[in-house]
């Protein structure tokens, strides 16, 4: 999951806490990466899925990681990316010829 949106009035204390939150790594927790400003973020996420979990769980889990941190924020556009459908094509493997 990555979420990207503004962060509302952060104090100092809060700028320092997104800092020492950010990585470009997708965990349970979640990252952020920042402008410099510390005004517009990215916060990527990793939702665990169930068989018949959806779209839609996998946007109120990132949004229940997103919540956790605790700071204001304007929410600009959600992003999800399920891992189940993605197809790993192995390189090196011969490929089958028919006749």
């Amino acid at each position: 999951m990555m979420i990207r949106g503004k962060f509302d009035a952060l104090d100092d204390a809060a700028r320092k806490a997104v800092r020492a939150a950010g990585n470009a790594a997708f965990t349970e927790a979640g990252t952020f990466t920042h402008d410099q400003s510390v005004s517009s973020f990215t916060f990527r996420c990793q939702v665990p899925a169930g068989p018949d979990d959806g779209e839609n769980e996998a946007i109120r889990s990132a949004m229940a990681a997103l919540e956790a941190h605790g700071h204001p924020y304007q929410l600009l556009h959600v992003a999800v990316t399920d891992m189940r459908d993605i197809k790993i094509r192995r390189k090196g493997r011969p490929r089958t010829t028919s006749g």
